[in-house]
């Protein structure tokens, strides 16, 4: 098999040609590694190659595996893209990495993420800022902009990340691939959330291999694919906030495609900004309780800490309280529908300095069909929805609680509609 070929295998064809004899395990593991190190000067999508990654059999023999340097990898550094945590070594496995190494995969490094996780950018002051492999110089979105940027070029099978505020559907709007948030808890994690927004999350090329990434993720086998039933599908179409165009146009070409297939769209109002305002306050709080002083910390970061530590309980309380109630808008949303259509973005990618600032105005018409997602505890997937002006961009399908294999089954079929699904940017092959 030839071996630039071999660098865009989904796993699921990657466990077909080793089952047939026509690719050794280790020659993906091969055939990333040189990638990372030829390519990855130039896209700063890993932060740390792992020395000697070996695949092993099982679900995802011969798969490679890239996680976001939030999460623990035992022997690599454990950053989160922060200079306070610069020379820290991971001493274990996140959960989701045992079971990854459990299941035959190798795992290729660490990727880039900004400081804390605190942006829809992947720009920090230990590395170099991740680039859009479909455009230099373009924000890979974030926060798990490395683990995004790094599937779309070809760098590994799979990547880990994980969402708070739309940390893996941004990046994968952004980079063009396909990227799940869970429910909150359905994928174990040896950190939990005191807050419960935060999820972990793959990204991947095919919304097939989020199926089997989930799968080594919770260590859950997912149910057997059915034959498609007609579903009820909300697509938002009232926002009170300004949206590009283009997201607009993608996602009436997601509805377009949902009822050619057989399925009832009907319009649905959305209104993200009570949730926007809670998160003002939630989102600093939950850096508040950081080690050391502010000025140990990049300075965005030392703001929103500063910050968090300004509120009190009281008006943590009542924010936090406000944006779970507004959420509810979704849930009384799928008591009618048995999902929800949107843009992933309210914006294009843009150019890596003028990625809106966190928590700021423009950062609010970015995120908003993200993060009321996350404050409704609600399973979405980013999918692929072609490109304008040589950018890509996504819509995200929005299931009910812990009904992921669902909203998969429904994104694997609208990715099987002409225009939509993985592209391979120019330049990486």
């Amino acid at each position: 098999m030839d071996a630039k070929s071999v660098a865009w295998l989904t796993a699921a064809e990657i466990a077909r040609a080793v089952y047939a004899g026509e690719l050794d395990r280790q020659d993906v593991v091969a055939c990333h590694m040189e990638r990372i190190s030829s390519l990855n000067p130039r896209l700063s999508a890993f932060t740390h190659i792992s020395d000697h990654p070996s695949a092993g059999g099982g679900p995802l023999g011969a798969v490679t595996i890239g996680v976001k340097d939030t999460q623990p990898v035992a022997g690599m550094p454990w950053t989160w893209g922060s200079r306070k945590w610069r020379d820290r070594v991971a001493e274990f496995d996140a959960i989701v990495v045992t079971n990854a190494r459990a299941a035959g995969a190798a795992i290729v490094g660490k990727t880039n993420t900004p400081e804390l996780a605190a942006s829809v950018g992947t720009v920090n002051d230990l590395f170099p800022p991740t680039q859009n492999p479909w455009r230099p110089g373009w924000t890979p979105g974030g926060s798990s902009g490395g683990s995004g940027a790094a599937v779309a070029a070809g760098l590994c099978t799979i990547a880990f990340g994980d969402d708070m505020g739309g940390s893996i559907r941004i990046p994968a709007s952004c980079c063009g691939v396909a990227g799940l948030r869970p429910s909150p808890d359905v994928v174990p994690t040896e950190v939990p959330s005191p807050i419960r927004l935060s999820c972990r999350g793959p990204l991947a090329r095919s919304v097939a291999d989020l199926r089997l990434a989930m799968e080594v993720m919770t260590g859950q086998a997912a149910p057997a694919r059915t034959e498609p039933r007609a579903l009820h599908v909300a697509v938002v179409r009232d926002t009170p906030v300004a949206v590009d165009p283009a997201c607009v146009a993608a996602c009436e070409r997601a509805a377009a495609a949902l009822q050619a297939a057989g399925h009832t769209v009907e319009p649905a109002s959305w209104d993200p900004m009570p949730v926007a305002r809670a998160y003002q306050v939630v989102r600093p709080v939950s850096l508040s309780n950081m080690p050391g002083e502010p000025g140990e910390y990049g300075e965005p970061v030392a703001h929103l800490i500063a910050r968090g530590r300004s509120f009190g309980v009281g008006q943590y309380l009542d924010a936090f309280t406000g944006g779970l109630s507004a959420a509810r808008l979704l849930h009384r949303i799928e008591e009618r529908c048995d999902a929800i259509l949107t843009p992933t973005l309210g914006r294009l990618p843009m150019p890596i300095g003028e990625v809106p600032a966190f928590l700021e105005e423009a950062w609010c018409e970015y995120t908003q069909f993200v993060l009321p997602v996350s404050f409704a505890g609600l399973p979405a997937v980013s999918v692929p929805a072609g490109l304008h002006d040589g950018l890509p961009v996504g819509v995200q399908l929005v299931g009910r609680d812990r009904q992921e294999w669902d909203l998969l089954d429904l994104a694997q079929e609208l990715e099987s509609a002409p225009g939509f699904g993985f592209q391979r940017p120019p330049g990486w092959d």
